[in-house]
């Protein structure tokens, strides 16, 4: 499967010396939900900026849809759709104005039944004659979407799309962005909010100081990165771990009433029968135990603080 996006050692350094992104190389499949997910100042906005022909970039390329973004840009750009975090309408046009004129911009012809289509698939359509100071926030965040899928673009970049808005309208905001993949829309998300990329990714991607330190697949990431915490509750506290225990890595809690032990996802059974053998040989009795899986946003410190 050839990529809709393909960014081939891409660096960006600006005039003031800062090197916002090195060596960057990355792939993005047509219809799939991308998460980049990076700290601040990590080179998110910058990458999306070069790809989306906001920013020029000092080496490497970049192509959208099979068109390279400087040599034939005006087809570049025409396949993408870029909802940025800052919400940028003219207060007193209607929701209809808006988002016609955003499409004209792309020097497309009047298609009324697009321009319905994705204002219905947005719920907008009963707010297409209201003026866009009349709305909430969330309806404004849908009216930015809107008008970034006006020109009918195959490749939509989302720049926390759900930053400030409530805990109800994130997840209607979700719905949309699935929707939109349904519809073959190919979706690039940064965020902040993990739970957004774990809830919503196909692929996730990390990049830190400008480089992109990881690719891969949620699942696949969680699995290999993932660890999983055992937590057992002791019928009675110890002073100390047993030397005869020392060979498993636990950790004792601080009051001595339970014991910790930390194994990755891919398994490691025999290591808690064995544990629990031990345990029962040292005449350790417990009455309870917990198991705590590994989050993405675990993963995503622990790769950051390690890079």
């Amino acid at each position: 499967m050839q990529p809709i996006i393909s960014v081939s050692h891409l660096s960006k350094t600006y005039d003031t010396g800062f090197k916002a992104l090195s060596d960057v190389s990355l792939d993005i499949r047509p219809g799939e939900i991308f998460a980049l997910l990076g700290p601040n100042g990590a080179g998110k906005t910058t990458l999306i900026s070069v790809i989306c022909g906001i920013v020029s970039p000092s080496s490497g390329t970049v192509t959208a849809d099979g068109h390279d973004i400087i040599e034939d840009y005006r087809a570049a750009r025409s396949r993408i759709g870029l909802v940025p975090q800052e919400i940028t309408i003219a207060p007193f046009e209607t929701v209809w104005d808006t988002v016609a004129f955003s499409r004209g911009l792309f020097g497309k012809p009047k298609n009324p039944a697009h321009l319905e289509k994705v204002l219905r698939q947005l719920s907008l359509w009963d707010k297409k004659d209201s003026k866009l100071n009349a709305l909430s926030g969330g309806m404004k965040r849908r009216v930015m979407i809107a008008k970034a899928l006006s020109h009918e673009p195959t490749i939509l970049f989302l720049d926390e799309p759900t930053a400030g808005v409530d805990v109800e309208l994130r997840r209607e905001m979700w719905e949309v962005v699935r929707g939109l993949r349904d519809a073959g829309v190919t979706i690039i998300l940064t965020t902040h909010y993990i739970e957004e990329a774990q809830l919503m990714a196909d692929r996730i991607g990390v990049i830190t100081k400008g480089e992109i330190i990881l690719v891969e697949e949620k699942t696949e990431l969680i699995r290999k990165l993932g660890k999983k915490q055992l937590t057992l509750q002791l019928q009675k506290p110890l002073d100390a771990i047993p030397a005869s225990l020392e060979a498993h890595d636990l950790e004792l809690a601080d009051d001595g009433g339970s014991l910790l032990y930390s194994y990755d996802t891919q398994g490691e059974r025999t290591g808690i029968t064995a544990l629990l053998g031990d345990l029962a040989d040292a005449g350790i009795r417990f009455r309870d135990l917990q198991t705590k899986e590994s989050s993405l946003e675990d993963i995503f410190v622990d790769l950051v603080r390690k890079s």
